[in-house]
Parts: structure tokens; sequence; C-alpha cells
């Protein structure tokens, strides 16, 4: 444990009725907008755009998932030639964190000059609007990477549950889970503390509450709103306490095969607790939070099983398998590619704050266990 610790949120977050006239803040501003195709279609972006009367708004709207190399570059450039005053990123995590690699290079060519960054999240799930996290990817070398700066942070998050209202349920489901995973991993992560925990445990709280009812009912504005702050909640507290190797072998598996993050993370999480649960710090943890969500806690060892259990029981729920191969991995290319992966995963820089340390034989055996 470091010999000392700090927290210091810096976003300002809003939520509640008639959020988006904090945007009236940038009237007559340059605004830069990153978002993708679907927010530009589906009238999102209009709703944000009505918003910013007076402004000169210019947007980029090519964002796609794991944002690779070249569309950050092609952004970059085009923002950088308007010369925004202020940068917007509205979408799900991958136009935030394109918006956020975006935003660093704009930056740096713009001779120092601070521009701001306000996250308007459509999913409820990375808590990218809060976070010094981005994950871009580099097609050309099967590689999917995390960027990590406290520049990387947006000054302004605004959290309409309404934008989240029509996701269609598995998408509700993968990104959900992946709130679960990051708060699970916020917990036992090697900088967690008792102001992480605070914002984490409440995530729990609200995301095993909340998730079923949200996809199970799109329409339930209030939990709705709920998983949209367990998002960010979870997204404040692992910022700051960290993550663990369900994301970095999320990450390694990403890159090379292409499986939706929030889904392969639910996946891991029975294996990577199970792992992790032998360090007997991180058991005590993981029982705790079984303890939080209302299980039966005899013992810390039961503790741990019964949080696995009910982690596969909201897998069975959404439709999630239990391995790689029932996730319709290609499997030639999988046991090609294994070491290689493992590899990546150890090099991940969530790997640092696992409550665990690894080898790169453990991880590799984590994905012989998960292949199926």
């Amino acid at each position: 444990m470091p010999r000392y610790q700090s927290f210091h949120p810096r976003t300002e977050i809003v939520f509640g009725p008639g959020l988006l006239d904090r945007l009236h803040a940038y009237r007559g501003q340059k605004v830069g907008i990153v978002t993708d195709a679907f927010m530009a279609q589906s009238g999102a972006l209009d709703r944000v755009k009505a918003s910013l009367k007076g402004c000169d708004v210019l947007v980029f709207d090519e964002a796609i998932p794991e944002p690779p190399l070249d569309t950050v570059s092609r952004g970059a450039r085009l923002l950088a030639d308007f010369g925004p005053d202020v940068i917007l990123a509205l979408g799900g995590g991958s136009p935030i964190d394109a918006g956020k690699a975006i935003l660093a290079i704009v930056r740096q060519m713009s001779e120092g000059r601070y521009i701001p960054f306000v996250a308007i999240p459509t999913t409820s799930g990375t808590g990218s609007e809060v976070t010094s996290f981005a994950v871009i990817s580099d097609p050309a070398n099967g590689r999917k990477f995390p960027l990590i700066s406290e520049e990387l942070v947006p000054d302004v998050a605004l959290l309409d549950p309404e934008f989240v209202r029509t996701a269609p349920p598995k998408v509700t489901a993968d990104t959900g889970m992946d709130v679960i995973t990051h708060a699970i991993e916020a917990v036992v992560a090697t900088g967690a503390n008792h102001f992480t925990d605070a914002f984490a445990e409440k995530a729990l709280a609200l995301a095993f509450a909340s998730l079923p009812r949200c996809f199970a009912n799109g329409d339930d504005i209030e939990a709705r709103d709920a998983m949209h702050q367990a998002s960010c909640l979870a997204g404040l507290a692992f910022s700051a306490a960290g993550l663990g190797i369900n994301h970095s072998l999320a990450h390694a598996l990403g890159g090379r095969l292409h499986v939706v993050h929030g889904r392969v993370n639910a996946v891991l999480m029975p294996l990577v607790i199970a792992w992790n649960a032998e360090e007997p710090e991180a058991a005590e943890r993981y029982a705790r939070i079984a303890r939080l969500i209302g299980l039966d806690v005899p013992s810390t060892r039961a503790g741990v099983g019964t949080l696995i259990h009910a982690i596969q029981g909201l897998n069975a729920r959404f439709g999630i398998p239990s391995s790689l191969r029932g996730l319709g991995t290609d499997m030639e290319e999988f046991s090609h590619a294994r070491s290689q992966i493992a590899a990546a995963a150890l090099a991940d820089a969530c790997t640092t704050s696992n409550p665990r340390k690894p080898s790169q034989a453990d991880l590799d055996a984590l994905l012989m266990q998960v292949g199926g």
C-alpha cells in the first residue's frame, strides 16, 4: 500500500430535469462534437444541438467501437482546423473515448490553450464521462490498449437517463455488466480506500437492484436513472482505485478477437473472482460485496461462492454464455493467439492494480478455462 493516497474527482456531474440547459454556458462559442453515426441519425444529436443555440458547431460523427488510431487522427485534424472553444462527446464509451483521444491531440496542437471537455453518455456502462481512461485500438497490430492521463478527465458530465431509454436489452445487459465489473474490481484493487469504496459499493447496490429492471423494461426511467448514476459512480471509483485482470484479459481478448467488451467481462468475472479470492484480503472484500447486495454470507469462502453464483445468475438471465466458445469466438484463432493474448493482458496497465499478482502462465490458464 502506498505511503499516502489522494482522491480528487474533478468532473462537474450534472443530473436531473433540464440538465441540457447547462450547455447554455457555451453560447456564442465554437463547439466541436464527437459522436457516431447512430447518434447523428437517432435524434440525440439534434437534441444536443438545440441546446447550443448561437454556437458555431462542427460534428465529427465517425467514432466506432474500439476507436482505431486512424479514426482518432482524422477527427483530430478536422477539429484542430476548426479551432473549437469546447469539445463535446456524445455517445457510449467509444465516442467518449474517441473524444478524449482527439481532445488530447487538439490541445497539443492549440499551443497550450485550454479546451474544456463535456461528456454526455448514452449508455450506462463505461463511466468514461468521469475517468482518466480511454481505450483505443491498433487494428493493424491486433491490439487494444488503454490510455491513462488526468488530462483525459472530462470537465463536465451530463447524465440524462432519457438518452439510454431506447438502448435494447442486449446492450443494456452488456454495458450493465461492465458497470458491475468496474465496481467489483475497484473494491478489490490495490488502490482501494474508504473514499473509492463509498462510490463502488453504492454503484453495486444500485446496479444489482436496477439492471434486471432495465433489462426487463427499458422504459423504467427510475431504473434507467439509477443505472446511469451507478455507471458514473463506478467510474469515479475505478479511476482512483484501479481495475484488475478482468479488464486486462477483456482488453487483450477484444483487441485480438473483437468480442464485445462488457459481455466478455461478464464471462470472465466468475473465473477471475475465484482466482483472486486465493488472496485472503481479496476474498474478504468479495464477501463484503456479497453482504452488501443482500446475499447469505456465513463465512468468507461462502461469501465468495455466493457472489460468483449471483453473477452467474445475472449472466444466465441476460443470455450471456459462460465461455468464449459460447460467445461464438473463432476458437482456432483463439488457440493460435492465446499466448499472445496472455502476454498482452500481463502488460496491460490494469494488471498492476490487481489484488493478486499474476504470471503470464496464470493468465494463460485463465484463458484456457474461459475458452470452453
